[in-house]
């Protein structure tokens, strides 16, 4: 409960404060909104349906309906998460990651996405790709289930969502910012963040509320938990420094900016791994979670020139595969006898269940995307982006100025 707590508290307030300093304040409540939004429809789904369709039923790929609106998940009863955990507390711990894994999509589109359509885009993307991305990966019958499964099509790990989570919603915000398009007057007028304060508190909200999402992924408080908790604060902690260190040299400062993206970025790179690596892996995978998203959101992003508004492809799209891919390199058996089962061709299964991970996520949105322009449409008026999504979409403002 307290890890479920925990995860929560990352969605609520720590994503909305984190995102919601980077805009500029006449979108800082369409942030704040779409967090609350999400949380609410999300829930919504997961009880009618997405619990059962992501962790039961006999399929590799996707789940039934045996578990629908909470069929059969009783306080009293275990064993749903394969350990001693009561069933509500699975079906809630789970429900907190599926959660926040949408809600990261939309800091790439941030400022000029409506309301309406964020909401009606999540719905069918929790069908479409985080439900049978979950079920694939941590259902006990799951594709890419290599823990849990011993006939699984690819024999990869994923210890708290490298894949489900951070992959899915970062390649999945890259391909709806370019069908979307750029904010108007991106690239032809500053758009600085509004508020770093905010962001920093966010951040620090997020690296607590971490801990729960990756010891908490051991379902136990057990050696593998503590591992999970010591690899999580080495890997974030450094990739922090690192990234602040990299853009002093680079730049001539460390921003702010920059220690929080790059906590940001260790959190999510060690995210796959934090279970399956030991300290001094952690510690690797800091520093290169500092360099390589950092290399992504600086250079990447202005090569190509999409509108990535508040990185969420570099960060978790660039992180979440760098740390899939990392696991496979980095996993040792000190750190969970698991591994020694699995490290025979492990990369090679990373690199497989990166590949499907990507091509889901690519080719849904895309179509998900366009199903929703093409209907109710993506952007708001012209007039409505400049003048603020607050206003227009929430009739309020975050900040009344006498």
């Amino acid at each position: 409960m307290t890890a479920t707590a925990l995860v929560l508290f990352m969605t609520l307030p720590g994503l909305a404060l984190f995102y919601g300093g980077l805009v500029r304040s006449k979108n800082v409540l369409s942030i704040l909104a779409m967090c609350m939004g999400i949380t609410g429809l999300v829930t919504l789904l997961w009880f009618i349906a997405g619990y059962s369709l992501s962790f039961n039923g006999s399929s590799p790929f996707y789940g039934d309906l045996s578990q629908a609106f909470f069929n059969g998940i009783k306080p009293g009863s275990v064993g749903a998460g394969y350990y001693w955990i009561s069933d509500s507390v699975w079906a809630m711990f789970q429900l907190t990651f599926a959660i926040i894994t949408p809600a990261l999509i939309f800091g790439a589109t941030a400022e000029r996405m409506k309301f309406i359509s964020v909401l009606v885009f999540t719905a069918i993307w929790m069908f479409a790709v985080y439900f049978p991305l979950a079920h694939m990966v941590w259902s006990v019958k799951g594709f890419m289930c290599g823990t849990l499964n011993p006939d699984a099509g690819i024999k990869a790990i994923d210890f708290a969502g490298g894949t489900v989570v951070h992959m899915s919603s970062g390649w999945s915000a890259l391909v709806l910012c370019l069908i979307l398009g750029p904010r108007l007057g991106f690239g032809k007028e500053p758009m600085p963040p509004h508020s770093m304060v905010l962001c920093m508190v966010g951040t620090g909200m997020l690296f607590v509320g971490w801990f729960g999402f990756n010891a908490g992924s051991a379902l136990g408080a057990d050696a593998i938990a503590s591992n999970a908790f010591c690899t999580t604060m080495l890997a974030a902690a450094i990739a922090g420094l690192v990234w602040a260190v990299v853009e002093w040299l680079l730049k001539g400062k460390p921003s702010v900016l920059g220690f929080c993206s790059g906590i940001v970025a260790g959190l999510v790179v060690i995210t796959p791994a934090c279970g399956f690596v030991t300290a001094s892996g952690a510690v690797i995978i800091g520093i290169a979670a500092g360099i390589i998203p950092f290399l992504a959101v600086t250079y990447l992003k202005k090569l190509i020139g999409y509108d990535d508004a508040l990185d969420t492809f570099g960060v978790h799209g660039v992180g979440g595969t760098l740390g899939a891919i990392m696991t496979g390199i980095l996993a040792s058996a000190d750190a969970n006898p698991v591994v020694a089962g699995l490290k025979d061709g492990l990369l090679a299964n990373q690199l497989k269940a990166v590949a499907v991970t990507i091509v889901l996520s690519v080719v849904a949105t895309t179509i998900i995307a366009f199903l929703v322009k093409f209907t109710i449409g993506l952007r708001p008026s012209a007039e409505t982006e400049s003048g603020g999504l607050d206003i227009a979409e929430h009739g309020e403002e975050g900040y009344l100025l006498d």
